[in-house]
């Protein structure tokens, strides 16, 4: 295939909530940190730019500041250009509707005006998802569907039964031809997952969006209503296999998986390729630091952070503290987070800018060892001496009054009592 910068649009669905409780409550999940220094959507975005492929327009929808301010112009990733670039777009008055956005699928129709215009050339449209983390090569897939003469192509990836029933099962015929396609089955009758990765021609995708508009039983989404009705007309659609490491982090299990995953190098995604740069806007700051008495054990320490303390097998973003005799293990700490003297923070993810008070102790470990992940939101402030018990939720913003006891419950939740 040749320039590919001419012969395809892609179209990046970046406007999801995901299941992630706290870390959502202000972003995106495509604008969630991710392996400290990065953001979810980084991974998608330097897949199309190491692809060759330049010519993007992200959707966004849920909470999209944070994205926006990410992203801005494209430049990191080298797409701040004259001709195609990165584009950000938000719902607006004067679509297709004037609401929100009722599914994947919806959120392609009500920008149709964009495919529209786009009248010689690109032919062939790629739509990817915000919310996952992998490295992956576009090309050989779009090869395939243009040599195929396919109308949809679906990307997908081969998982263990017991993982794939969370996904979308797709089942393929000897000719690599797409005869089933399942949401989350309680038996899969297949290993192959959907990854949200989809090539389209383009005078099929727009018949195929209007036809979906116009159903209203639909839930305008792409794999449960859009892929099953073209499998049931006829439509020719192909399955293209994906060998490398690929997840979804739409789930708060899920985002911490992966990001643990980075810390065993046999495991998890591959950072440091330097023939697959990960781009990124990053604010310039000093190197980390660790004092005479710090402790790291297999942890991914950012630019900024100081270490003082203990860590053990987490994920650090810049400037975050621990101070002297704090421990930090299993955990996710976000920037600029000060984790205090002697506290401990146990198997939790905690947002930007918290504040963990002095002795105090977050995830506390359940009798049974099994501690579910305990969740700590944006700008929050734990007093000194607090237990927080394993699985608990704490709120964006939680200030030392919002506590009314200093020892809370496995699975307690707080929010703050005063709008910030």
């Amino acid at each position: 295939m040749t320039n590919l910068d001419q012969e395809v649009v892609t179209f990046i669905l970046a406007g999801g909530q995901g299941r992630l409780n706290a870390i959502t409550a202000e972003r995106t999940v495509a604008s969630v940190p991710f392996a400290g220094k990065y953001r979810v959507i980084d991974f998608t975005l330097s897949n199309c730019v190491n692809s060759g492929l330049f010519n993007i327009e992200v959707l966004t929808q849920y909470r999209p500041l944070s994205l926006h301010d990410h992203i801005r112009n494209g430049k990191p990733w080298g797409l701040d250009r004259l001709r195609g670039g990165v584009r950000l777009v938000s719902p607006y008055v004067g679509r297709q509707n004037k609401g929100w956005d009722r599914g994947t699928a919806d959120a392609l129709y009500q920008n149709m005006n964009d495919l529209l215009e786009l009248q010689a050339a690109p032919k062939t449209v790629l739509i990817l998802g915000g919310a996952h983390v992998y490295k992956m090569d576009y090309g050989p897939m779009l090869e395939q569907h243009q040599a195929t003469g396919a109308d949809l192509t679906v990307g997908g990836v081969r998982m263990p039964a017991v993982q794939a029933r969370r996904y979308g099962i797709v089942t393929v015929d000897d000719n690599k031809r797409v005869t089933d396609f399942v949401e989350k089955p309680e038996h899969a009758e297949s290993n192959l997952v959907s990854m949200g990765i989809y090539v389209f021609r383009k005078e099929v995708l727009l018949e195929r969006l209007i036809d979906d508009a116009d159903d209203p039983e639909s839930r305008h989404e792409f794999g449960g209503d859009v892929l099953p009705k073209m499998i049931a007309k006829g439509d020719k659609v192909l399955a293209y296999t994906f060998e490398g490491y690929w997840r979804d982090v739409g789930t708060l299990e899920s985002y911490w998986q992966a990001n643990m995953e980075l810390l065993n190098e046999n495991q998890g995604l591959q950072i440091y390729d330097r023939s697959w740069t990960i781009f990124t806007r990053s604010e310039e700051r000093p190197p980390a630091v660790l004092g005479q008495d710090a402790k790291v054990d297999r942890s991914v320490i950012s630019h900024g952070c100081q270490i003082k303390g203990q860590v053990v097998n987490s994920i650090l973003s810049p400037g975050v503290v621990v101070e002297e005799g704090a421990l930090v293990k299993d955990s996710i700490v976000m920037v600029d987070t000060v984790i205090g003297k002697n506290a401990v923070v146990n198997r939790s993810i905690l947002d930007k800018a918290i504040l963990v008070g002095e002795n105090a102790v977050v995830g506390a470990e359940a009798s049974d060892g099994k501690s579910a992940l305990t969740i700590v939101g944006k700008r929050a402030v734990l007093p000194e001496g607090i237990k927080v018990g394993a699985g608990s939720k704490i709120g964006p913003g939680v200030a030392i009054t919002d506590f009314d006891l200093l020892e809370l419950a496995p699975g307690s939740e707080v929010e703050g009592k005063v709008l910030l």
